[in-house]
């Protein structure tokens, strides 16, 4: 199946959608990290409309053709979940089946906490539960090495020149092997255009504090969907102990899937596990 393109008004701003299924099924909503856009989710979009289920995959604020509001206060985490709010409403629809990857799945943790109604199931990759991850952060050694990028992220201007120098090979090599060549010099096309690649980083100054990094996402996170984080158990950047301490944090349905040899690119890595465990969601 071919996805189409759909622009759509959501939470103040429009956004570029990626879509496939039939207009009948159950929506899910498949969110992007940095620096992605909506074609991260290209198989699982695909696999998802062979089972039935309309997929929709946004380019996030700031991405791709999606609109970029220029100030840091406007990637607040409040107003990421509101765009996924209004996202699945423009849609015609009062819930979904939600996913996320990277900074996608943060913000899918903190949607189905806040927006319990309209998270029909919440599938999560590499990233766990914030008060997870918030923890590893504050105490695990391994997790605060992993997390010594953040850093540079923060730094107004010096993030912008370390990552956009020859080529943006720092950029490319970020998103590493795994990710075919020419998805990897869209995602640094779009991430060239004037003001696009300070808006993907604004994700990170607009909810992490300097010198603390996610232990400023440690807050009440209540999640009451059925809930599977699938984890990479060679993730650079995301450890063991915040994939495997998620579950002391969940009260409902819970199932923590390792993927052994994966790094952090699941969804390119590890597609047909990744789609698998979607269309199981849908399916239930």
């Amino acid at each position: 199946m071919t996805a189409s393109q759909h622009m759509v008004q959501a939470n103040g701003l429009r956004f570029r959608t990626m879509v496939d299924g039939p207009a009948g099924g159950e929506m899910v909503i498949l969110l992007h990290g940095f620096p992605e856009g909506a074609e991260s989710w290209s198989r699982q979009v695909d696999a998802l409309a062979k089972a039935g289920a309309l997929a929709v995959a946004p380019d996030m604020r700031g991405y791709g053709l999606s609109d970029a509001p220029g100030r840091v206060e406007d990637y607040r985490m409040n107003e990421l979940v509101e765009d996924v709010a209004g996202i699945i409403k423009a849609f015609g629809r009062t819930s979904a089946h939600v996913a996320g990857h990277d900074w996608g799945a943060a913000v899918a943790w903190y949607f189905a906490s806040i927006h319990p109604d309209m998270t029909t199931t919440l599938t999560v990759l590499s990233v766990g539960h914030p008060a997870a991850l918030a923890d590893a952060t504050a105490q695990d050694k391994d997790q605060q090495e992993r997390s010594r990028y953040v850093a540079l992220f923060l730094s107004e201007g010096k993030a912008e020149s370390v990552l956009s120098e020859e080529d943006h090979r720092r950029l490319r090599a970020m998103l590493g092997s795994a990710i075919p060549s020419t998805v990897v010099d869209h995602f640094v096309r779009s991430l060239s255009r004037p003001g696009r690649l300070t808006a993907g980083l604004n994700y990170y100054r607009a909810n992490l504090a300097r010198n603390r990094t996610w232990t400023d996402l440690r807050r009440d996170v209540i999640v009451l969907a059925p809930t599977v984080l699938l984890w990479g158990d060679q993730d650079p950047a995301l450890g063991r102990l915040q994939a495997e301490d998620t579950a002391r944090h969940m009260t409902g349905e819970y199932r923590l899937e390792v993927l052994e040899g994966a790094g952090h690119w699941l969804q390119f890595e590890r597609p047909d596990e990744v789609s698998r465990s979607l269309v199981d969601a849908v399916s239930k």
